[in-house]
């Protein structure tokens, strides 16, 4: 989870967001992390690069946990 919570920090940087401490499973992508649509596909491509996992093979995911589950292949 270190990994996503770096991957996420950085696209939220780059954003102009502020930097988060830690990532619990619960978490929206959307409000509560404040990601848009581009940036949900930008984290996408992300996650297939460093994890080769198509988060959004299935349908869409809304939270860290599903994303998390998908990484774990759950």
């Amino acid at each position: 989870m270190n990994k996503l919570l770096l991957i996420i920090n950085e696209m939220r940087e780059e954003a102009g967001h502020e930097y988060i401490e830690s990532l619990e499973a619960s978490m929206d992508l959307r409000e509560d992390l404040t990601l848009d649509s581009f940036m949900l596909a930008e984290l996408t491509v992300r996650i297939e690069d460093e994890f080769d996992v198509d988060i959004f093979e299935d349908g869409i995911v809304q939270t860290i946990g599903e994303i998390i589950a998908k990484i774990e292949g759950v």
